[in-house]
Formats: C-alpha cells, structure tokens, sequence
C-alpha cells in the first residue's frame, strides 16, 4: 500500500465506470435537468382533469411515468459523478439539484396517490373496461388502493412532500461527514511503514497478522468518530425522527410497521427475524470461542475476528483474475448469464479502485434504459472478490429486471434485491470449496463463509434489533444520546457473540459509522435475503437447469408483484422461519467441519 491514496486522473480509464452512457457529458446533464424541470413545473396541469376520464387517467400517467424516469436518470448521472470524489463542490451541487428535481417532481405528483384513491375500485374497474390500456396499471393501483388508509388529502400529501427536503438532510450530512470531512490518521504498518487509514483500507488491515497493526487501525478508526460522539448522535437522532414522523401523518402504529409495508410486509417478518437468530446464537458462540483458542490468545477482541485462522493460506486475488473466477462460479445460470456478465466487466459497469475523496464501500446502482454499475474499493483480499460477485449480482438483477420489465414495474424491492447478490456468493463459495487445492485452503474458504455468515446473518440481525430499539425509544418520547446508543449497543454486541468476545470501548461507538441506519429499517433485508438466497442456491445446486430457468424468471419478474409472492414463485416462504432455520443449521454444519479440520 502507498501512504497516500491516488487521485483519480492517476487511475487509468479501464478500471473506471463509463457515465457517459448516461449523458454524453455534464452540459449534456444540465441541458436535460433543465428540461425535466420544465415538465416537472408543468405536471401541475394535469390535476384538474386527472381522474374525469379513462382516457385522461391513461395520459396523464404515461406522462408522469416518463418523467419520473427521466428524473432517475438525471439523479443517477449525479449521484455517481460525486461519488467518484465526495470533495468536488460541482458535483455536489449536480446531486442536490438532482435531488432538489426528484422533491419537485414528488411534491408535483402528491394530488396523484388520492385522486386515485378517491376515484375507487369501482371507478377504475368502469375506466378498464372503457380503455383496456388502463390494465397495465393494475399492480400500481393495487398497490395505492391496498394503502389508502395511510393516504391523506391531496393538499396533507403535498406538505409531506415538500418535508423531503428537511428530512433528508440527516443522510446527507452523515455523507458529508463520513466520506468528506474525517480524516482518519496515519498508522503504521507491520513493516514500520506510515499509511492513511481510510475506509477502503480498514478490514484489510483488521486481517492484519500483526496484532498491533490491528489494534492501531480499530483505535484509529473509532477514536474519530468518538471526537463527534454528540454530534453524530444528533444526526442519528434527527434521521430516527424523520421516520416516525411519516410513520405518524400516515397513521400507522410505528416506524417499523410504515417501513415495512411499503413492500407489503408484515412486521411478524422482522420479528420472526430477530427471534429465529437469537435462539440460533449458541454457535455463533461456540464459533467466538474456537477463534480466541486457533489463535492462542488471553483476550478475544473485535479486531481479532477479521484475523485468518489459517496463516499460511494467503489467497490474493489482481483484479483480472476475479473476471474468470466468477464467470466459472456462475455457471449454474447458465450461458446467457455468464454472456452478460463478461459484457458487465468489459463495457464500463465498473469504478474498480480507491482514489482520494471517493465514496466509501460498494454498491450496485441500476439505470433504466442504460445499463447497471457497480462501485469498487477493490483491494486484492478475498473479501473483494465476494463484494464484487455480491454487487454483480444486483447488477444482474437490475440487467434482467429492465430487460424484461417496462419502467413501472423494473424497479424491484430491496427486500428481494438482496437475494441476487447472496445467491451469487454461495455460488462462489461452493465453486471454491469444490475446487481448493489444500485442506489449508479448504479451512480457510470454511473459515471465510463462516465470517460472511457473521457479518450477513448475526451482524445484520444486531444492526435490525438496535434499529428497532432507537426507533422505539424515540417512540417513547425519549431522544437519542450517544450516551444511550453507547449502552444499547454494548448490550447487544454482548448478547450476540458472547463471553468470549471482549467488548472495547471504542467498540461503543461503532453505531456512528454505520450508513444504513439512516435507511429506514434497511439491514434486516440482508439477513433475509441471505437466507432465501441459500434456499435457492441448492435448489440450483441440486435441481439443476429447471431451478436455474426459475431463478432467472425471478430476476426478470422486478417489481411487477409483491417482493414475498415473487419469493414464494420461486419457491421459499420467508412469512415462515425455515429458511432463517436452514440458514442457521448451514452456519452449525460449516462451523462442525471446520472444528473438524483444525
């Protein structure tokens, strides 16, 4: 690693994404974001007649759906032109105006939902038969109509609108701080040499051999945000209301509850979540306790269980050598799978490496009528080469989805989005059991799916259950410290991993660092995800080219059903706990084999 991370003209073009598929260049963005404003101004219009007929119902939403598509588009150039480098003003200003452009055309659009509404079933049903066209829209309206108690009036719709603004603002100034305005210090290496920490380069350093070196980077990293313990609190605290906020005008009985329904899910799905893991966290234990004794250590800390078991198994992976690895992976999906993704490596969908300023973590983001991309930190450690299938697989969701679904209907639900990614991993995984050379190989990869588990099932499940407290509480009428956070969060990371793990007290502070606690009761979806995607993957695994043919249906169906009935299509029930079980059994099987090598 150099000291410095590079800048990014210093990074050659191969390894960058191509935004310009989207727009030919920035005046290209700023001539369209102009336009879409226009129309954006001009929706107005269409409220006055908007439900007289069928045939003004249809033109009014084919209107506005293309708009809100051209709106994506502009907020998706934007996004991830900052995202390359968080510290250009210019394209910080392109994301707020992108963003500024989705609120108007938000708060344009707030007379639509109850028009619709009070329009009713029976009315609709009359205009269908009138204009058959109108049928194409039954999923949308289903899913308004399935809703209309937490709809208000046309004028309450409009201010909750023009609140976006406000209550976005608690993300954005957590981006800012995260990716913008910490600096995290220089620490030294297990050569004496002095490198930046920053976010790309933690958990590489975390699975550092040196103990020291792991110690300074946890330090390092958790000492800044324990500088601006109050503020990020703040922040978190502000975000948290935001959301009961919108809960409340919508009327419904928590956070949690209007979270969840917008994807048609019921809160016993969470809370079946949280319970099936806590009564599965005996091996989580056990597997704490085998790792403090392989590593002959008097203390296990949290920096110690990034650490390797297997120290003389150092798989490194260039980043050329990942494109083969994960075609051969997915090869149980087929050729026109694979086809897609060599075209995904060779044809711009990606931003490979680091460079100063850029967004921390990865992330897949899907643009209609373009193509997906996926953002990199990518480092040569084997947690990149599954970040990287992980991402590919939303892309390919995304390819799929927008393939074969029109706008309305392309845009699939978190809850199921993150099916696509874990499947993906599994496939990995089993590739590269079946194909170690070594029992230390074969230890290590035991290991490493032991830790993903860990990290995507126990770590996210932790995440969901302090979500829904902080929620609860400010519920309660109480607000959030960082005194308070601290406390739940100790609780919880000592319930989850047990005795063996010794609880830091920068470990306290954790919370502050964690993007997807201003998503809204985000994380639960990985935990879930991560189950009905190992379902399905030995359904692939075992049934073959049939059970493959269904997955592809299911990347193809996007968002044209509700996320639990396309689950069901494809063959798992997560309104029941035996996929989160089977999931929890894998963890138990993997973990007596590895007990079993070492």
């Amino acid at each position: 690693m150099s000291k410095e991370l590079k800048q990014r003209e210093e990074i050659d073009d191969k390894y960058k994404w191509n935004l310009n598929d989207i727009y030919a260049d920035d005046q290209s963005f700023e001539n369209e974001l102009e336009k879409v404003l226009a129309e954006v101004k001009n929706i107005e219009k269409l409220k006055a007649d908007f439900t007289d007929s069928a045939d003004k119902l249809l033109a009014a939403l084919n209107k506005i759906i293309k708009i809100e598509e051209k709106t994506a588009r502009l907020y998706a150039y934007a996004h991830m032109k900052y995202d390359q480098n968080t510290q250009q003003e210019k394209y910080q200003n392109y994301k707020n105006k992108a963003m500024m452009c989705y609120n108007k055309l938000s708060n344009s659009t707030s007379f639509m939902v109850p028009a619709i509404i009070q329009l009713g079933e029976e009315k609709l049903a009359q205009y269908k038969k009138e204009n058959q066209e109108l049928e194409f829209f039954n999923h949308f309206f289903d899913n308004i109509l399935r809703q209309k108690e937490h709809y208000l009036s046309a004028k309450e719709e409009k201010i909750l609108a023009l609140a976006g603004e406000v209550t976005q603002s608690s993300e954005n100034i957590f981006s800012m701080l995260n990716n913008a305005d910490l600096q995290f210090p220089l620490i030294k290496d297990e050569n004496g040499e002095e490198l930046r920490l920053t976010h790309g380069r933690y958990i590489d350093l975390l699975k550092n051999e040196d103990r020291r070196v792991r110690e300074d980077a946890f330090e390092g990293m958790h000492g800044e945000y324990q500088k601006l313990e109050n503020t990020f609190a703040a922040v978190l605290d502000s975000s948290v209301k935001g959301d009961i906020f919108y809960a409340r005008a919508r009327k419904y009985d928590s956070a949690l509850e209007s979270a969840l329904d917008s994807d048609n899910i019921s809160t016993d799905v969470y809370n079946n979540l949280i319970d099936t893991v806590s009564n599965n966290l005996k091996p989580l234990h056990q597997y704490m306790e085998l790792k403090k004794d392989l590593l002959e250590l008097d203390e296990l800390h949290i920096y110690d269980t990034y650490t390797p078991l297997i120290k003389e198994i150092d798989l490194k992976f260039k980043y050329e050598e990942t494109k083969d690895i994960i075609k051969k992976a997915v090869k149980p999906l087929g050729e026109n799978y694979i086809k897609t993704v060599e075209e995904g490596f060779n044809s711009g969908w990606i931003d490979v490496y680091e460079n100063k300023g850029k967004r921390s973590g990865a992330y897949s983001s899907g643009c209609y009528g373009v193509h997906p991309y996926i953002l990199m930190n990518y480092t040569q450690d084997i947690s990149n080469l599954f970040t990287l299938i992980h991402e590919m697989g939303h892309a390919m969701h995304s390819y799929y989805s927008n393939k074969n679904q029109p706008y309305l209907y392309a845009d699939y639900k978190i809850f199921v989005a993150e099916v696509a990614s874990t499947l993906n991993e599994n496939l990995l995984l089993d590739y590269m059991l079946e194909n170690a050379e070594s029992s230390e190989e074969k230890l290590y990869l035991l290991n490493y799916f032991l830790e993903g588990f860990r990290g995507t099932v126990y770590r996210q499940t932790m995440f969901a259950e302090f979500e829904k407290k902080i929620h609860e509480r400010v519920e309660a009428g109480e607000s959030l410290t960082s005194q308070t956070m601290k406390g739940m969060y100790r609780n919880l990371n000592q319930k989850y991993f047990g005795e063996a793990l010794v609880i830091d007290e920068k470990l306290d502070y954790e919370w502050a660092r964690i993007p997807h606690f201003y998503y809204n009761f985000y994380v639960y979806k990985y935990a879930t995800g991560y189950s009905a995607a190992a379902a399905l993957a030995e359904k692939i695994q075992t049934e073959g080219p049939e059970a493959a043919a269904n997955y592809l249906e299911f990347l193809k169906a996007g968002g044209s059903d509700y996320p639990l009935n396309i689950l069901k299509k494809a063959g798992v029930d997560m309104e029941k706990s035996t996929a989160i079980e089977n999931a929890a059994a894998k963890f138990k099987k993997y973990l007596k084999q590895l007990q079993e090598l070492v």
